[in-house]
């Protein structure tokens, strides 16, 4: 590491908690009006999740898409055996944590995943080896069936193939699930692509928040965001 890659690194992270620590104070001098108006703000998103029956499916890892799977037995179970009427049930989904194994790169569409790599970095091959070089989770075929198997540990399940595109993300959408991504798991997974050698920090995550997914919500903190949540009256489901 050279000494102007330090400087950057400290300057990036010096950005990131310097105005944390800024806003902390603010807040404090003054409670009264702000603190309340940029709460609203933060959790706006809880608004999109209406019905009756609400749950947060709360996964940092994305398991093979196991944590969708289970989603979708949520919403169609409510739907199909307890005939709850449209617009009654309603799913949150989560994209945070950083590593190999985290969520985060979910909530990325497909040329950011061509473009970092992160089939390769989620070890996710297609049925003939090569890594992903799209969200494979945003839009699953039965072609794509493999990762659920491996994920659960079974052979093939010709019967379920069918069943693998109502598991993915846009569909999941459209059965009223709302997606959430964590600011602070962003900016600790943006270090870690930068330590890996795809590029600086800060454009990372300029181009990253540029390429959300359609209907993704990013949120200041995920431990406030599932807070916030249950204090709605939104059930909680631990993946």
């Amino acid at each position: 590491m050279n000494v102007q890659d330090t400087g950057d690194r400290r300057g990036f992270l010096g950005r990131r908690y310097g105005a944390a620590a800024a806003m902390t104070v603010t807040l404090a001098a003054d409670a009264g009006a702000q603190a309340p108006a940029m709460a609203n703000a933060a959790d706006g998103w809880i608004k999109e999740v209406k019905g009756t029956h609400r749950c947060l499916f709360d996964f940092p890892q994305h398991n093979g898409g196991a944590p969708l799977l289970h989603i979708l037995n949520y919403l169609s179970t409510y739907n199909e055996a307890y005939k709850s009427a449209p617009g009654t049930v309603a799913a949150v989904g989560t994209f945070y944590s950083i590593g190999q194994r985290s969520s985060i790169a979910l909530g990325f569409n497909d040329a950011m995943w061509a473009k970092y790599g992160l089939g390769d970095y989620l070890g996710l091959k297609d049925k003939n080896g090569n890594a992903y070089t799209r969200n494979v989770y945003y839009r699953m075929t039965g072609d794509d069936a493999h990762i659920l198997m491996n994920a659960f540990q079974t052979p093939p399940i010709p019967e379920l193939l069918g069943a693998i595109p109502a598991v993915s993300i846009e569909s999941l959408q459209k059965m009223s699930t709302k997606f959430i991504l964590c600011a602070n798991a962003l900016g600790g997974w943006v270090l870690e692509l930068q330590a890996r050698g795809k590029g600086k920090a800060d454009e990372i995550e300029k181009d990253l928040r540029a390429n959300l997914l359609p209907g993704v919500t990013i949120v200041p903190a995920m431990v406030i965001a599932i807070e916030k949540a249950q204090a709605a009256g939104i059930r909680y489901n631990r993946q």
